[in-house]
């Protein structure tokens, strides 16, 4: 059984994983390809090793990765060059050295990790496995080159006809689980059920990672935008998508507290009003809302954009007004939290779909959880 098991989680792996495996496999030959056949190299192993680190990047970091491999392996081999001169191939001595020195030069720079790393490799590749011959032709310098330049077109050939469409996946997915877990803390304050809450408060927990993929997406997408030769009509949407994601890590550290405070209301002995959970399933469809505005903004649907931000407005305000019903029924501190998670939330939300409508956001959410002056400042505002 746990074979079984095994086999089919690695089947599921594979399933997913196959694209960036056939990327990578390729471009690795074809870069050897173009070192041997295009350019007569003779040993071209930097081409591919090149090729094979750069892809290994996550999307958004590649054209700087490719850099600093490159960089790595001309600071790598020019110290190899003139230490293996100086005290000759294979010893220890010279190997220390070399590491030494190539390390010291790296950290001197400003190195990240992957330059320092790829500079003492191709140094000490040059020592113990290829000694410098002494020609002047830097073979291995321009296999580098050759390895980076592959990848990023690889990268380039993936993204060509749809550079936006993996952001538009990373959006969807995270608005979707964002609203599944408001939807399930709903469930379990309807059925006071603690072990249901604490569960939503773990994904809660783990929200974060759903926020940083939010960011990569966008990393990931701004560079293949910049490797697009039809960039300029994409990079107004992903101008408007970056701006929205600080107001989304707002909202999702609001789902957190808002999660704490329904397990602690799931532990008392008074009754949780139905309320509530309409409230949070309104909430929850405008996060649902919300994530389609971004995704149909990505996609070029203006109008369907427009539309669905409308409703997210529609339903975040009505969860805020069901919410704003309750302040008077009770004074426990947790359901008082909730309310105010919901507003807080509410706004979080609406700045993000509405970034240039920040003031009006604020006066329509307060004027739906029925604060005194409300209504006067939010028609000051819309005027």
């Amino acid at each position: 059984m746990r074979r079984l098991t095994g086999l089919r989680v690695a089947g599921g792996r594979l399933r997913h994983g196959w694209r960036p495996v056939l990327e990578a496999t390729v471009a690795a030959t074809v870069a050897w390809l173009l070192a041997t056949r295009l350019l007569g190299h003779p040993q071209p192993f930097f081409a591919p090793a090149a090729a094979l680190i750069v892809l290994g990047q996550a999307r958004g970091q590649r054209i700087r990765r490719a850099v600093e491999v490159i960089l790595g392996v001309a600071a790598g081999v020019l110290v190899a060059d003139l230490v293996v001169q100086a005290l000759g191939p294979g010893s220890t001595w010279t190997v220390f050295t070399v590491i030494l020195l190539t390390v010291l030069l790296a950290v001197a720079f400003g190195a990240t990790g992957v330059t320092l790393v790829q500079a003492a490799v191709s140094a000490l590749y040059l020592v113990v496995v290829a000694p410098p011959d002494g020609t002047l032709v830097p073979f291995r310098f321009v296999d580098a080159l050759i390895g980076g330049a592959v990848a990023l077109a690889a990268s380039l050939l993936v993204d060509a006809r749809h550079p936006l469409a993996p952001l538009v996946a990373e959006v969807r997915h995270t608005f979707d689980e964002l609203a599944g877990l408001l939807a399930g803390i709903a469930d379990a304050l309807d059925r006071r059920d603690e072990s249901a809450a604490m569960d939503e408060l773990t994904r809660a927990r783990g929200m974060d990672v759903r926020v940083d993929g939010l960011r990569d997406g966008v990393l990931a997408a701004g560079e293949a935008l910049r490797l697009n030769v039809r960039r300029r009509r994409h990079i107004g949407r992903l101008r408007s998508v970056d701006e929205s994601v600080r107001q989304i890590d707002y909202a999702v550290r609001n789902v957190r507290v808002l999660a704490r405070a329904g397990v602690t209301l799931s532990r008392l002995h008074t009754p949780v009003p139905p309320e509530l959970g309409v409230a949070l399933r309104s909430l929850a469809e405008a996060v649902r809302e919300a994530g389609a505005a971004l995704a149909a903004d990505l996609n070029g649907q203006d109008e369907a954009a427009d539309r669905y931000a409308s409703r997210a407005d529609e339903s975040a305000l009505a969860a805020v007004h069901t919410a704003g019903q309750l302040f008077g029924s009770t004074q426990a501190l947790p359901l008082a939290m909730i309310i105010g998670q919901v507003r807080a939330t509410a706004i979080d939300l609406l700045r993000g779909v509405n970034p240039d409508d920040d003031a009006a956001v604020l006066a329509r959410v307060d004027e739906a959880l029925g604060l005194p002056g409300a209504g006067r400042d939010a028609r000051r505002f819309l005027r």
